[in-house]
């Protein structure tokens, strides 16, 4: 398919080039610094926009990965924003963290368009982006839906429909206060166990595989024990994941 993809951050970046160099689609890329579309042009192909509109012009689907709900207003209903240039019966894919109250808004907009538009959140990280292996929770129609699962299939393990508009944001909600807990959760209890004067490494040894085990666990206690935090997702991010939740 002819597809875009609007914003090129440490997540879009990665999905945008398994369009390419996995699913094999022909895609526009648009990043509001457009050095960043030009490098991406230079390593995967494709064509450089200047604007979400010029990106949008002539694709089946558009993708968008930005920040929050007013970075995906400015990309998708903002000047030169994707909304006017695209054509009846295509697809906008919305993979940005925002809220469902602006999925619905920009669905009812899509569809007084005449096209369609799908929340697709993601999660797996910029290691699932980079892996090609995102689960994707998606909100909306069925039948644009199933024309979309097929090209983000690129980038991603697990897709699945989960209700109407907003369906996808709400369910991201719930994946992020359940990592936010676990987080959290295993923070507190490596440090007990610091001030405690426990060997870390041990602990973590015997209690992952017991029912404390986690990704987190796995994944995140070697830096945690070394007081490393500068890294992987950012506290503000999810200081406004959960504000969206609460």
């Amino acid at each position: 398919m002819n597809v875009a993809f609007l914003g090129l951050g440490v997540m879009g970046y990665p999905m945008a080039g398994h369009l390419v160099n996995k699913g094999g689609h022909t895609v526009t890329v648009y990043n509001r610094t457009f050095a960043k579309a030009e490098v991406w042009v230079a390593e995967h192909g494709g064509k450089a926009a200047r604007t979400p509109a010029e990106a949008a012009r002539g694709q089946d689907i558009v993708f968008a990965c930005v920040g929050n709900d007013d970075d995906l207003r400015a990309v998708t209903i903002g000047k030169d924003g994707a909304f006017a240039a695209m054509g009846k019966g295509t697809i906008f894919v919305d993979h940005t963290t925002a809220s469902a109250d602006v999925a619905r808004e920009l669905q009812a907009a899509a569809k007084a368009l005449g096209f369609d538009f799908i929340d697709a959140p993601v999660s797996g990280g910029q290691a699932g982006a980079q892996n090609g292996v995102l689960t994707v929770m998606c909100g909306g129609d069925e039948a644009p839906y199933a024309k979309a699962e097929a090209v983000i299939a690129s980038f991603a393990r697990m897709c699945k429909l989960l209700g109407p508009s907003g369906a996808g944001q709400l369910t991201k909600m719930i994946n992020q206060i359940c990592i936010a807990g676990l987080v959290q959760g295993l923070a507190e209890g490596l440090h007990f166990g610091q001030k405690a004067g426990l060997d870390i490494e041990a602990v973590v040894e015997v209690i992952s595989k017991g029912a404390a085990g986690s990704w987190q666990m796995e994944n995140r206690h070697k830096t945690m024990n070394k007081g490393q935090y500068e890294f992987g997702f950012a506290v503000d991010w999810m200081r406004k994941d959960l504000g969206m939740a609460t």
